[in-house]
C-alpha cells in the first residue's frame, strides 16, 4: 500500500492502476519464495487481477537490457547463488557455462566471514575495498576452468588454508589475499564469457547479480571486451542486487505477450533453471556460430 501511495499520491485508489501481480516463482531459498508467492496471491485475489510468476535469474536479464540498452549480449549473471554466462537463442536465455559446485558471492561471503571482514554493506564490497588498498601483492591461487565452467570450492578451501597460515605469521595480508582471490575468480570468469563470445559471434556483455557492482569485474571485463571490438554493459547496486523492479519489468514483458499463471499453479520452486523460460516477448532468432 505505501509503494501504491508513493507511485500515485494523489489517488484514493491507487490499486485501479495495477493490470498484474509479478512475484518469483524461483529460484532461492524457500523461505522467502513460499512467503512471496503467498503475498502474491492474497493481492491477486483482493485486486481481481492475474498472477505472472517470473524467474529469478530472467528478471536480472530482463532489468539489464532495460536499464543499459543492451540489444542481444552474452550475459555473465553473478551473484550469491548463481554463477552462469548465458547467451538467447530462439526464445531461450540459453546457458554456455556455470559453477559446478558453489556461486561466487558465496565463495566471496564466506572468505569475507574466514578473515573477519564486516557484513556491513556486504562482504563482497568489503572484499573489494581491502583489494584496492596499496601495496596489495598477488599470490598465486588454484585456477579451476573446466571447458566452460568454473569451480570455486577448490579456491576457497586453499585461500582459507592460506589465510589461517599467513595472517597470524604477518607474511600475507588481508588485502593481498582479497586481491588474489578476486584476481583469479574473476579471470576466470572473463575467460568463459570471452569464448561465449565468440562462439556467438556477439559483441556486447551484460553483467548482472549483485557481485555485477564488482567495479574490478567491471573493469577487467572492459579490457576483454574492448580488445574484441565491443561494448560492456554494467550497473551499479540499484539494479545489480536482488530487487522487485526487475521481477516487475520481466513480469510485464511475459504480461504483455499473454503470460499468466493460475493460482493453482503458482506455487514457488528453489530449483528453476534459467534456460527454462520460454520468453516470449523477444523474436525467435538464433545466433550465427563463427
Amino acid at each position: 500500500r505505501s509503494a501504491l501511495n508513493e507511485a500515485y499520491p494523489d489517488e484514493t485508489s491507487p490499486e485501479k492502476h495495477l493490470c498484474a501481480i509479478c512475484y518469483t516463482k524461483g529460484p532461492g531459498m524457500g523461505g522467502p519464495l513460499k512467503s512471496c508467492a503467498i503475498a502474491a496471491r492474497t493481492l491477486s485475489l483482493m485486486f481481481e487481477i492475474p498472477l505472472v510468476g517470473v524467474n529469478h535469474c530472467v528478471g536480472h536479464i530482463e532489468m539489464g537490457r532495460v536499464a543499459t540498452g543492451a540489444c542481444d549480449p552474452v550475459v555473465l549473471y553473478v551473484s550469491g547463488g548463481n554463477t552462469q554466462v548465458i547467451a538467447y537463442s530462439d526464445q531461450r536465455y540459453r546457458i554456455f557455462g556455470e559453477t559446478i559446485d558453489m556461486a561466487i558471492g558465496n565463495c566471496l561471503d564466506r572468505f569475507a566471514r574466514v578473515i573477519g571482514l564486516s557484513n556491513d554493506p556486504s562482504p563482497g564490497y568489503n572484499i573489494e575495498q581491502e583489494a584496492k588498498k596499496e601495496g596489495a601483492k598477488f599470490i598465486e591461487l588454484p585456477y579451476v576452468v573446466k571447458g566452460m565452467d568454473v569451480s570455486f570450492s577448490g579456491i576457497l578451501t586453499h585461500v582459507e588454508q592460506e589465510a589461517k597460515k599467513h595472517l597470524i605469521k604477518g607474511t600475507l595480508t588481508k588485502a593481498d589475499l582479497c586481491y588474489s582471490l578476486q584476481e583469479t575468480l574473476f579471470a576466470m570468469l572473463v575467460e568463459i564469457t570471452e569464448r561465449a563470445m565468440a562462439h556467438c559471434g556477439q559483441n556486447q556483455v551484460l553483467i548482472v547479480g549483485g557481485v555485477g557492482c564488482n567495479k574490478r569485474l567491471q573493469e577487467m571485463m572492459a579490457d576483454m571486451v574492448k580488445s574484441r571490438g565491443g561494448t560492456l554493459c554494467a550497473m551499479d547496486h540499484r539494479y545489480c542486487i536482488d530487487n522487485g523492479a526487475m521481477i516487475a519489468q520481466a513480469g510485464i514483458m511475459a504480461f504483455q505477450h499473454g503470460v499468466t499463471t493460475k493460482l493453482e499453479d503458482s506455487w514457488c520452486t528453489q530449483r528453476f533453471r534459467t534456460d527454462q523460460v520460454k520468453t516470449v516477448w523477444r523474436p525467435a532468432s538464433a545466433w550465427k556460430h563463427t
